[in-house]
């Protein structure tokens, strides 16, 4: 009975590292780029944006350049309490407002910009978030791989990159850096879906007029997702178009985390196994590897998780001499924690400085309070986050 109870602790760690492991393997090496069809569709680039009066001048200004007459914008002004709107309109874009308190989130966002553009819909829609940045080649290559396979196409979505930011930052880029490029490829090789990251995603028209996007959800890229993964049209990945998102502040860094944390590990929760379940017997094979990845927690609460595991481990092999799950935990966390050096020496090095990496053992216990607040219920909602520099208020709701 002992045995049983030892390995019946030792198993789930086990196998969350093991599928991280294998994503992580595959997600190694950059992907080759895909020919595009030189097709030139029209494209919409939809912008949800709450309270972004500091910073939405500069996006607009960013992304001017970028639009023509085959490809426009539209601001969503979100239950938004500032100037944002106003803004809009004095740069001379597209912006419509909705005043909705009672309906907060990205997803109802999205929905009333669907309702704007049933009057003239694109071939493409963008969904773009009004602190990020991109290029007219990462436009074109979403737009078009998005129309000529009509396919939901995720893009490579990562932070600005910041060696002089404080180490929790660096680390926090690094970890948001590794889930959505390196387990993204992996994922893609792997013949898996791609995770939609609410940013960077480009959707042909025909999907996105049915799509369910009214949401409350604070993670409603990941739910519309998983609800396409299982009707057969899963998102791909597409690593050669870029968008890039301006890092949280240190201080607004643990807020941040929180949000889309607590709105992954609700969404796994409630989704994992049965899409694990639904993909094993219809079959789809797409949304049964989604499942497997949503199985595999946060890496910081991964790691917490299985050092705390590798304890109790310890101790029994201790009292009882038996160290088999002991060394087979030890031996997945060892694995795990190779792939990701491996992977900084590569390429993380742009996110997270040699120091900053020695510093992840504090990291962790720094992120307690994040997952504390997860089984203690705690409820997030979609805030506007502080960006370094700006200085928006950025607390999430409990």
């Amino acid at each position: 009975m002992l045995i049983w109870a030892v390995w019946l602790l030792a198993i789930p760690p086990i196998f969350a590292l093991g599928i991280f492991t294998v994503e992580a393997l595959f997600g190694t090496l950059r992907s080759k780029p895909v020919a595009m069809s030189g097709r030139h569709p029209s494209v919409c680039i939809l912008i949800p944006a709450h309270n972004e009066a500091a910073i939405i001048e500069a996006t607009l200004e960013r992304l001017r350049p970028l639009l023509s007459d085959s490809i426009r914008l539209l601001v969503v002004a979100d239950n938004c309490s500032d100037d944002t709107a106003l803004l809009v309109r004095q740069a001379g874009h597209t912006v419509v407002e909705r005043n909705e308190p009672a309906r907060r989130g990205k997803g109802y966002a999205l929905a009333f910009g669907r309702d704007h553009l049933q009057a003239a819909p694109p071939d493409c829609v963008i969904v773009f978030d009004a602190d990020c940045e991109t290029d007219a080649v990462s436009i074109a290559t979403l737009a078009e791989f998005c129309v000529g396979t009509r396919k939901i196409v995720q893009a490579r979505y990562v932070l600005s990159a910041d060696r002089e930011a404080p180490a929790k930052v660096q680390i926090s880029n690094f970890a948001f850096w590794f889930k959505n490029v390196v387990r993204q490829r992996g994922a893609a090789r792997l013949g898996g879906a791609a995770v939609l990251t609410g940013t960077g995603m480009a959707f042909p028209w025909s999907k996105f007029e049915n799509a369910p996007l009214a949401s409350p959800n604070i993670v409603e890229d990941l739910a519309l997702g998983l609800y396409f993964t299982g009707i057969g049209e899963a998102p791909v990945y597409l690593e050669q178009a870029t968008v890039v998102s301006a890092a949280a502040s240190e201080a607004a860094t643990l807020a941040q985390r929180s949000r889309w944390e607590h709105g992954f590990l609700a969404t796994a929760r409630t989704h994992g196994f049965r899409a694990i379940f639904s993909g094993s017997t219809d079959p789809n094979q797409k949304l049964f590897q989604l499942g497997l990845h949503l199985l595999v927690p946060p890496l910081a609460l991964l790691l917490l998780a299985s050092i705390a595991v590798l304890l109790l481990l310890a101790v029994v092999g201790l009292l009882t001499g038996y160290w088999l799950a002991f060394a087979a935990l030890a031996s997945t966390v060892g694995a795990a924690l190779i792939l990701v050096f491996v992977n900084w020496l590569i390429e993380g090095r742009a996110w997270l400085t040699a120091g900053a990496l020695l510093r992840i053992p504090l990291y962790l216990i720094w992120k307690l309070p994040v997952y504390l607040g997860f089984a203690r219920g705690h409820k997030v909602d979609w805030t506007r986050t502080e960006r370094a520099g700006d200085g928006a208020e950025a607390v999430p709701r409990d």
